[in-house]
């Protein structure tokens, strides 16, 4: 287990009103798993991503992230716990775009200080692990959505980190670059790492090994596995 949730809830205060973001949810996320936390707009599932990604803090219940309770964490605490534990990717990909593609990746290996040969070497094994070897010395316009999508993975991959949380990962791409990059979430889980898709796309469904519909704040888990 690499994350848990008991009975946490999210809500904001705007004047007088309350907005509850999450209902109180109960869930765990499992090494050598993809999970898809699926639903519409707005029903919750990026609170949740959030959440899980150390980004904020509950409003109430209990959260552990890499056995550190993340309630009791500062700030600087937080950003150290993402930094080495928690790699994201985005819808957009948030690839710098002076940068080359090998650039990109070699980037949060620079911000944990790692030496520079030891974080060559990693940075060439994250995007062989992509299959982007070939186009490392490209800029992000030179290349398509689904190959930036791919140095975005890579760049989550090269710190090593035990929890991958992606945010909506295919809603930019077209349709054989989703299986292309679908495929790749899979085998990373497949390989031992935690992996959390958000998603509203129900074609995303036959990668998961678990599955979580969010609806209106509530949580719930869906019987589906595909092994």
């Amino acid at each position: 287990m690499i994350a848990e949730l008991k009975n946490v809830g999210k809500e904001y205060q705007t004047g007088d009103q309350t907005i509850v973001a999450l209902q109180p949810t109960t869930l765990t996320l499992n090494e050598g798993e993809l999970l898809l936390i699926i639903g519409p707009s707005g029903s919750g599932k990026t609170t949740l991503l959030s959440l899980l990604g150390c980004v904020i803090y509950p409003s109430y219940g209990d959260l552990w992230v890499d056995g550190k309770y993340v309630n009791k964490l500062n700030q600087s605490e937080l950003a150290r716990l993402r930094l080495n534990t928690i790699g994201f990717v985005f819808q957009n990909f948030n690839l710098l775009a002076p940068l080359t593609a090998e650039e990109n990746v070699i980037m949060p290996l620079k911000l944990q200080g790692v030496n520079s040969s030891e974080a060559r070497a990693r940075t060439e094994q994250a995007l062989k692990t992509v299959g982007m070897t070939d186009l490392r010395r490209n800029l992000p316009k030179q290349l398509s959505g689904g190959q930036q999508q791919r140095i975005a993975i890579a760049r989550a991959l090269v710190t090593n980190p035990r929890l991958v949380l992606c945010d909506e990962p295919t809603a930019s791409l077209d349709k054989n670059s989703v299986g292309i990059v679908m495929q790749e979430l899979r085998a990373l889980a497949d390989e031992g790492k935690s992996v959390a898709v958000v998603t509203h796309d129900p074609r995303l469904k036959q990668y998961a090994h678990r599955i979580v519909e969010v609806d209106n704040g509530v949580v719930n888990e869906v019987n589906e596995f595909n092994e």
